[in-house]
C-alpha cells in the first residue's frame, strides 16, 4: 500500500497528478445548493471542493477555517439548511408521487 504523502505544510505548491472520474451521487437538495455555492464562493470546482473536504475528514481535520464557516452559515440561511450531524444517519429519501395517468 502506498504510504500517504506528507502534509501540504511540507510540501508547498508541489502539484500532485490524479486520475478523475466522472460521478453521479444523489444528496439532498439544500445541501448540495450549500455546497455549490460555497464553491463558487471560494473560486474552486464543485469537485476540488468535495476533494479537499473528504482529505481532510480522513485525517481527522477540520476543512474549514472562521471565513469559510461564516459564509456557510449565511449560505445555509438562504437556501433553509436546517440539517445538522445529529441528522446524518437519519435521512430517508422523500416518496416520490406516481404521475396520473
Amino acid at each position: 500500500m502506498k504510504k500517504p504523502r506528507e502534509t501540504a505544510s511540507a510540501h508547498p505548491k508541489q502539484h500532485v497528478e490524479v486520475e478523475r472520474v466522472q460521478t453521479g451521487v444523489r444528496m439532498e437538495k439544500r445541501i448540495l445548493l450549500v455546497l455549490k455555492a460555497l464553491a463558487g464562493a471560494l473560486d474552486l470546482t464543485f469537485g476540488d471542493l468535495l476533494e479537499g473536504v473528504v482529505l481532510h475528514a480522513f485525517e481527522g481535520k477540520a476543512p474549514f477555517g472562521p471565513a469559510a464557516l461564516a459564509k456557510i452559515e449565511a449560505l445555509r440561511a438562504v437556501y433553509q439548511l436546517d440539517l445538522t450531524a445529529a441528522d446524518a444517519h437519519l435521512l430517508v429519501e422523500k416518496a416520490r408521487r406516481k404521475p396520473r395517468v
